[in-house]
């Protein structure tokens, strides 16, 4: 099963995030084989955190839980909350098989949040700037509850377009980057 989880930073949290990066590196280094897709959310400046997204292949709803709240920041105090969906991989691949690599061009977190019908199942035609997309789903995978993406585009307006705008409760567009331990 395919879980997405979002953490999102408590406002002053920056010093102590930093001061957990080796620690978060050594938790997720723990889950290296199961990784989809990972890395942080930034304010506008490009380079202040404000969360952090991690995509990735767990036996269970229980694992991932244990996943999102074990993790050094959660239990620091680094963030304010965590959204954590099963979600499925419509591209079947991970984030370092996406052919535009890590760096060139804005890169951001899309997630349409809904609870009506469900949209936006499909890939996308003609949509080379897809890094990661799928629909977020209740944990026993029966009822769709949004749908998320990673998106390289110019702007967060030509990102949000991606998904049917008129269908979701909430469209969020965050800044985001490829994420690990720097090579």
């Amino acid at each position: 099963m395919e879980f997405l989880c979002y953490h999102r930073d408590r406002p002053g949290s920056v010093a102590l995030r930093y001061e957990l990066l080796e620690d978060h590196w050594s938790y997720m280094d723990r889950y290296a084989k199961e990784m989809i897709a990972r890395g942080p959310t930034l304010a506008d400046d490009g380079d202040t955190p404000t969360g952090s997204l991690h995509i990735v292949g767990l036996p269970d709803p229980a694992a991932a839980r244990a996943f999102a709240f074990d993790e050094p920041n959660y239990q620091a105090g680094v963030y304010r909350d965590v959204l954590l969906r099963r979600w499925r991989n419509t591209l079947g691949r991970t984030m370092w098989d996406f052919s535009g690599g890590r760096t060139g061009g804005n890169r951001y977190l899309v997630l349409g949040l809904s609870t009506g019908q469900a949209v936006d199942l499909a890939v996308p035609p003609g949509r080379d700037d897809l890094i990661a997309y799928g629909p977020l789903l209740s944990d026993d995978g029966a009822t769709w509850l949004g749908t998320a993406a990673l998106v390289r585009a110019p702007d967060p307006d030509t990102a949000r377009a991606i998904l049917t705008q008129d269908r979701y409760a909430d469209i969020e567009v965050h800044n985001w980057q490829f994420g690990g331990r720097p090579s």
